[in-house]
């Protein structure tokens, strides 16, 4: 026999191996009896149920925290820096700073905790505590106050982002999850649409029981979210071993269907300080960071400065217009949102789709910096939000599909989405030198040149190459000599663990 042909056989031989090895650790089919076409009709119409149980209130969730995080900028087109005699841009920025330190601080452990205390009870008192911090900025009176408020409100949101994210990737198969994470995150994006229409709103109640209309945004707002926490006790549910809402049979295909997807997050798992050790020693969570960075900066720049952007167009434009405007971006990202997570998880090209969004968004910049034109700096504005918003979710969902084990991916996410998030320092500091901005639209193609095109290419590049090795047999050594229960453990570092490129 040639040595092709055994080399080959050798590797048939080992797939088989290894698919026997991943139908003994399932739970019995509940199915077995039924003929294909029956078992594909159940399993859409039990991903249909999960859908409608557990995505709609996370996206409203969201939607919350994005708009409580960002509707500072609402609110200094209110007049906020006025009535607090903040100086401008150094006290008003640090206001947007420290919030960033406290969220990114605290985001790698919520994954952690998520997992310990349950999403039904760690969901609802981390809404409640960032609701109670907003409505409190309603009643700050000075500087002081309202970085107190910031540090609280970055704290108790930290966990919510990336718990959720996590959460999803252990209920869908991988290519199931960015479309999934594409609608959740969308609610950042309508959160943009719906925060300009409802600041416009209710800063018509300047002057009502002797607060300004920027104090009504921020009480509503948060007296809101408060409303919403308390109804997530009921409306959150646990991880699939926990679920309540899952008959035994549901929560047995649930399982059936992520272990064979090569996922083991359906099961129950101890933590162990060498899921953080498998974490930080991963070259893929670390490039992550890099990738996700030129994202996130800039998507939060963009959401805190935008009502600023369009004020200094020189439209004449009034409070009320400047808070409209703002609105067709964010419509127009949500919506490119959505379609680059159903294409991603339909061709599993989750790189060459950064690559390209990405290009929008420089092209965008780049015409903000490039003209004076308020109707072309109006159009960048458009292709800005196109080119960022759906790289914030497709980012998510790559290494959420490329990192295996429940604590290890939890541990990659919270450092990623930290890191991320702690670049919003930046991003609170570029915009300072009105009307044209240069410095902070410079910064922002920088960022998403290097960062996010440039890791994107270099991680798409580097998996396609890893994905070859495994093919070819190269890291079967890996799985040699051990039992089922040990080539499990392995997670993403198994031989037949295919990466999403």
């Amino acid at each position: 026999m040639a040595d092709v042909e055994k080399h080959s056989a050798s590797h048939d031989s080992q797939d088989e191996d290894q698919f026997g090895i991943i139908q003994a650790s399932l739970p019995p089919d509940p199915d077995a009896h039924l003929s294909q076409e029956e078992k594909d009709k159940i399993d859409r119409k039990l991903v249909w149920k999960l859908d409608w149980i557990l995505i709609p209130w996370l996206c409203i969730l969201y939607l919350l925290a994005f708009l409580d995080r960002t509707n500072i900028g609402n609110a200094k087109v209110a007049h906020l820096t006025d009535d607090l005699h903040l100086s401008l841009p150094r006290e008003y920025n640090e206001t947007l700073t420290i919030f960033f330190i406290s969220y990114s601080v605290f985001e790698p452990l919520t994954n952690v905790l998520l997992k310990k205390l349950r999403p039904s009870i760690f969901i609802p008192i981390i809404m409640i505590l960032w609701g109670a911090s907003m409505t409190g900025m309603g009643f700050v009176y000075n500087y002081s106050g309202l970085m107190a408020a910031r540090w609280f409100l970055g704290l108790a949101e930290a966990g919510l982002f990336p718990g959720v994210n996590y959460y999803l990737s252990c209920w869908y198969k991988r290519s199931e999850f960015g479309i999934r994470a594409a609608i959740f995150f969308s609610a950042a994006a309508i959160s943009g649409s719906f925060g300009g229409l409802l600041a416009a709103a209710i800063e018509l109640m300047n002057g009502i029981g002797g607060r300004p209309g920027w104090a009504w945004i921020f009480i509503l707002e948060g007296l809101l979210t408060v409303i919403f926490g308390v109804a997530s006790f009921w409306m959150v549910h646990d991880f699939p071993d926990q679920a309540r809402f899952l008959s035994d049979t549901d929560r047995a295909r649930v399982v059936r269907r992520l272990k064979l997807d090569q996922q083991s997050s359906a099961e129950h798992e101890e933590w162990k300080m060498s899921y953080l050790i498998a974490g930080l020693k991963d070259w893929k969570m670390w490039l992550g960071m890099v990738i996700y960075m030129g994202c996130d900066m800039p998507l939060y720049a963009f959401s805190l400065f935008l009502p600023s952007i369009i004020q200094e167009l020189g439209w004449g434009t009034s409070v009320v217009r400047a808070q409209l405007l703002s609105v067709p971006p964010y419509a127009a990202a949500a919506l490119l949102t959505v379609a680059i997570g159903f294409v991603a998880d339909r061709t599993r090209q989750r790189g060459l789709c950064n690559i390209c969004v990405s290009l929008i968004g420089v092209a965008g910049f780049l015409m903000l910096l490039a003209s004076t034109d308020p109707r072309v700096k109006y159009a960048g504005t458009f292709l800005g939000a196109l080119g960022i918003y759906p790289c914030i979710s497709n980012t998510i969902s790559w290494m959420a599909n490329n990192i295996e084990g429940v604590y290890k991916r939890g541990v990659v996410l919270g450092f990623v989405i930290g890191w991320g998030n702690l670049n919003g320092i930046v991003s609170s500091n570029i915009y300072f030198n009105p009307p044209r901005y240069l410095e902070g639209h410079g910064v922002m193609v920088a960022y998403m040149t290097l960062f996010l095109f440039g890791g994107s290419l270099l991680m798409t590049t580097l998996l396609r190459l890893e994905n070859k090795k495994r093919r070819e047999g190269k890291r079967d050594y890996r799985a040699e000599g051990k039992t089922a229960s040990e080539i499990e453990a392995l997670g993403d570092d198994r031989p037949d663990f295919i990466y999403t490129v």
